[in-house]
């Protein structure tokens, strides 16, 4: 039998950057243990923030990523009209719409199944973000 699950989680507020959320993710899913296979649909609900699957060993890819994405995207580039939110504004919608607004990661056995080095980022483009807020769709089969 299909079951249906849907979470909405608030991140603490980060500092610009990829951060690694699999885990945090996780543990706000108590019920994510009950399911035997299934899908996750993760969701951020807002327009300058973003989500994506990547490495989860070394840190200093999510150091590169930051890098590579600011000179992908600058700020302060001079044809850009909405600019009244701040320098950093456009570019993180613009990131944003790069990177997407949503992953969707397998469930086998209780579990998000990730590559061994995988890990879902939280992809923070604002200098002065706020909490994020996620909302997390489970679907699959449960255990009896």
């Amino acid at each position: 039998m299909s079951n249906w699950l849907q979470h909405t989680i608030q991140l603490d507020a980060r500092r610009r950057g990829f951060h690694l959320i699999t885990g945090e993710i996780e543990r706000r899913l108590p019920e994510l243990g009950s399911f035997t296979i299934g899908t996750a649909h993760i969701f951020i609900q807002h327009s300058s923030a973003s989500l994506a699957v990547n490495e989860n060993a070394d840190p200093t890819v999510r150091i590169d990523m930051e890098s590579h994405f600011n000179a992908l995207v600058p700020e302060n580039t001079p044809y850009f009209v909405h600019t009244y939110e701040g320098p950093d504004d456009m570019p993180a919608h613009i990131k944003a719409v790069l990177l997407g607004s949503s992953v969707t990661v397998p469930i086998t056995n209780g579990r998000f199944n990730l590559g061994t080095w995988q890990g879902i980022y939280l992809c923070e483009h604002r200098d002065r973000a706020r909490g994020r807020r996620l909302i997390v769709t489970l679907h699959g089969e449960r255990r009896a």
